[in-house]
């Protein structure tokens, strides 16, 4: 189990610590502005993208080989990025480690699958497995401030180098192979649909979620939609699909599967707008803001702990729900904000009450979700649970942070005495508001400044209530439809230990 918990650290870790490194390696470098976007965002794109086509690819040629390939790739890609001469070379440097990072969660997580027969032991390895990717977006920028304390920016990809090599040497000797009895061969049409409806869909949204919706942004989401449909489609006519259509008629499946993705669309945008609250209206710096994630973290670490031990005595659908419910309360604590620094404790407790609750249900949820597929499907089970994660959170940041822009903007009422210029910078974006605020002289300035930190606080209430009620909704469809999941899933678990008896 901790062999499976090295490279889901890892991925996460790598999601973080880029960030901290962007002004030494755009000093060393000198990349344009949209080299440093594909910097930071191919590498999540091409995860995302390749998740499907590595899960199945382990269903097929063996999980452990597949993960092992996976790390070799990872070690060999991040000494590429760690050594970079150039700005376009980091890029494909992050684009393979995009690729390779894509077979190590499915791989992982379907192991898991295979290894931990037992209900209850599964969802215990399957709490550790979240403890571990949560861990990593903890100690991320930790790690990642502390080496660049004392290294150039190409440390923080060499220490994913010795954590692969771990993984070589130790995974051989401790971790089992699976793998798909026969299977025919791989479907390029497929692999080639695939990749482009996700990462065209997923660039689409994260494109609206940035700058509002576009003609091309619009245009390119719709082509991932019609490459989707066309996937699909294709699945159905296939005698050995890339992706099994019949999992979604699997009652458990489809009810875990529906209400994770309700509550993944919450949590990304959740944090942008405490981040943003905390730093440009209570006043933090930076690093005070991620000290205040902190709690939020550590309590959705105690909801992973918590939820196997809890759910054995409750019903996993019923847990669910009432840790939703807790999840809805912290939202609305935060739909209070009013504009001033007195608001921390509001955000922190909310933050903190949000993940808590969230918590359970994202372990029984993943848990019914790969437990419900066969075993020789686990890894395409588990990789279509990890690519919904990702649309959802790319869609709640379209949607939600949308609603908190236009409220802002409407909301925005220009002080008397602010010029024309002025007042359109500020009228975008609290960040551009601040900014203009801090160039008005006296009172000017601090007027310029309450009233755009009000309309931002406007905002973040009507999106935070919108969210509340939607986790409300989930937490209903949770109470009857993974209630009853659940308890099939029980019945099942009895049925079968009747039968190995017999």
């Amino acid at each position: 189990m901790a062999v499976l918990v090295l490279p889901t650290l890892l991925i996460s870790i790598d999601t973080t610590v880029l960030t901290l490194a962007v002004p030494s390696l755009s000093e060393d470098l000198r990349p344009s502005g949209t080299q440093l976007l594909w910097i930071n965002d191919i590498y999540g794109f091409l995860i995302a993208g390749f998740l499907i086509t590595m899960g199945n690819l382990g269903d097929r040629y063996g999980r452990r080989k597949v993960l092992l390939i996976g790390a070799a790739a990872f070690a060999g890609a991040s000494l590429l990025a760690a050594f970079a001469p150039s700005a376009e070379l980091l890029i494909v440097a992050r684009a393979l480690l995009g690729v390779a990072g894509a077979t190590l969660m499915p791989s992982t997580m379907s192991l898991i699958r295979n290894m931990f027969h037992d209900p209850v032991q599964r969802t215990t390895a399957i709490s550790v497995w979240m403890a571990g990717f949560t861990g990593g977006l903890v100690v991320g920028p930790l790690v990642g401030g502390l080496l660049l304390e004392h290294f150039s920016w190409g440390a923080v990809f060499l220490l994913n180098v010795p954590v692969m090599v771990i993984l070589l040497v130790l995974g051989p000797l401790l971790l089992p192979e699976y793998r798909t009895a026969a299977s025919g061969p791989v479907d390029l049409a497929s692999v080639a649909l695939s990749v482009s409806a996700v990462l065209l869909v997923i660039y689409g949204v994260k494109e609206i979620a940035a700058y509002g919706p576009s003609v091309v942004a619009l245009l390119v989401l719709a082509a991932g939609v019609v490459l989707g449909v066309v996937f699909v489609r294709r699945q159905r006519g296939l005698a050995d699909p890339l992706l099994d259509m019949r999992l979604f008629s699997v009652p458990r499946f489809r009810a875990a599967l529906g209400v994770l993705t309700l509550v993944i669309l919450i949590g990304p945008v959740v944090g942008l707008l405490s981040g943003q609250y905390l730093q440009l209206v209570v006043g933090l710096s930076p690093f005070q803001a991620g000290l205040v994630t902190l709690a939020p973290a550590a309590a959705m670490l105690v909801g992973f702990a918590l939820a196997p031990m809890l759910a054995k005595r409750w019903n996993a659908g019923l847990l669910s729900a009432g840790g939703l419910l807790v999840a809805a309360l912290g939202l609305s604590l935060i739909g209070f904000v009013g504009g001033s620094g007195r608001d921390l404790w509001l955000i922190l407790a909310g933050q903190t009450l949000f993940f808590l609750g969230a918590s359970p249900l994202m372990v029984l949820g993943i848990d019914m979700v790969v437990g419900a597929a066969p075993p020789e499907r686990s890894g395409s089970a588990a990789a279509l649970s990890e690519t919904v994660q990702e649309f959802g959170g790319a869609l709640g940041l379209a949607v939600f942070g949308t609603v908190a822009t236009a409220v802002y903007r409407m909301g925005f009422a220009v002080p008397e005495g602010v010029s024309g210029q002025v007042a359109a910078a500020a009228h975008d974006t609290l960040g551009g508001a601040v900014a203009a605020a801090a160039s008005l002289p006296g009172e000017a300035g601090a007027a310029l400044a309450a009233a755009a930190k009000a309309a931002f606080a406007g905002g973040v209430r009507v999106s935070i209530v919108a969210a509340a009620l939607v986790v409300v909704a989930a937490a209903v469809l949770a109470a009857v439809a993974l209630r009853r999941a659940a308890g099939e899933e029980k019945e099942e678990v009895r049925e079968s230990a009747k039968e190995s008896v017999a």
